[in-house]
């Protein structure tokens, strides 16, 4: 569709890179974006230096009005913002006040990385893989004050999870949300939709991840720690401690493949090798055969490469 004045205006909510897709998609199919709200700027990197949101590089670069407010609480906000027809949604990260929800006439619509209700919450992509669920897919739903809990306004099946690491299945989803937007918009804006209510009986929820969420429990099933390895990858990672000698060392796996195979020797924890595998840790249920790690301070490095400088890992136990 060619934008033109008459056309409903739209203020677009997003942060991360992976919302860029869906301000992209409206752009390019000529939707009048107004302006784009993202969160402030933050230190960022080893040198903590301010550094702005990746939605807010890519609207500049478009010379779109961008908007950082502090905050959304009536206290500290001005509501200096556009007065938009239609608000898109797409991991801005901060809840919106009902207030502010209120405020366009055709309402808010968000972009969910999961088949809701299962999944709502902050790390949809990443309890889909942990969970071994068989298929994900995005939804888009009226947003209300309530993290996740409009009623759905359409959704889709993207793909089967199977062994996809999180950056590669996040990345589809998004894609796929932006289409899917696109796809959507004009019903909506027609009147020709009408939202279903989700069922709360079918509720699951996701959670911020925290650092301490990645450390591996080697009684667990191989299969279960290869699926942490992959929804966790890079953050918050999946680590380890190697309690070598009198200087313990904290060891990423950045990849890893679940087996059947039991190692005869040792506890949950329990390096070993074989001729094919040349680094397998025992599990609670079969063997975990590790392809990538990182010990601290290091980099990401081959099995073998690491092998060299640090053989002596083999008959050891990780905890």
């Amino acid at each position: 569709m060619k934008s033109n004045n008459d056309s409903p205006s739209i203020l677009f909510w997003g942060t991360p890179e992976f919302a860029v897709p869906s301000l992209d998609a409206l752009l390019a199919a000529g939707f009048r974006v107004l302006g784009v709200v993202t969160t402030p700027d933050k230190p960022a990197g080893r040198k903590q230096l301010l550094t702005s949101p990746p939605v807010k590089v890519y609207a500049e670069s478009k010379k779109i009005s961008v908007y950082q407010p502090e905050t959304l609480k009536p206290a500290g906000y001005a509501l200096d913002l556009p007065e938009a027809d239609l608000y898109v949604v797409a991991a801005y990260g901060k809840i919106i006040p009902k207030r502010i929800l209120e405020i366009p006439r055709l309402g808010a619509l968000v972009i969910h990385p999961s088949l809701l209700p299962r999944w709502r919450g902050p790390s949809p992509v990443q309890f889909s893989i942990l969970n071994g669920d068989h298929e994900t897919g995005v939804t888009i739903l009226q947003m209300d004050e309530l993290m996740d809990h409009g009623p759905i306004i359409v959704q889709r099946v993207v793909c089967e999870v199977n062994r996809r690491s999180y950056s590669e299945l996040n990345n589809e989803l998004w894609n796929a949300g932006a289409k899917l937007l696109i796809e959507t918009l004009p019903k909506w804006i027609r009147g020709e939709i009408t939202p279903i209510p989700q069922d709360e009986s079918k509720v699951t929820f996701s959670k911020i991840l925290a650092k301490s969420d990645g450390r591996i429990d080697w009684n667990k099933k191989a299969i279960e720690i290869e699926r942490q390895i992959r929804a966790f990858t890079p953050w918050p990672g999946s680590w380890t401690v190697w309690p070598e000698r009198d200087l313990p060392h904290r060891v990423r796996i950045d990849e890893a493949q679940a087996l059947d195979y039991e190692i005869p020797d040792g506890a949950a924890g329990y390096v070993s090798k074989t001729e094919k595998h040349p680094l397998l840790v025992k599990t609670g249920k079969g063997s975990l055969s590790v392809t990538i790690l990182t010990i601290e301070g290091g980099k990401p490095m081959p099995t073998d490469s690491f092998l060299k400088g640090h053989s002596d890992i083999i008959s050891s136990s990780l905890v």
